[in-house]
């Protein structure tokens, strides 16, 4: 179970995020990981990522960049 996300969670998702052209300055990404997680647009446009606590974080990563093209495609 994660309990915080650290430089090296944040670090994982940046690479998700670089490799598709997103720019860091629009993403929000809470140091408090919660069950469950989530990707959604924020309704300042920028894109909140929330970690799942009980998820395997590898896992997670994994599958972040279709959850961030749902979120974007909504």
């Amino acid at each position: 179970m994660l309990k915080e996300v650290t430089i090296r969670e944040i670090e994982a998702i940046f690479a998700v995020t670089d490799r598709m052209g997103l720019s860091r300055e629009e993403l929000v990404i809470p140091l408090l990981p919660r069950h469950p997680g989530r990707v959604r647009r924020m309704p300042n446009g920028k894109l909140e990522i929330v970690v799942d606590s009980e998820a395997d974080f590898p896992e997670y990563v994994s599958g972040l960049e279709d959850r961030i093209r749902a979120a974007v495609d909504g």
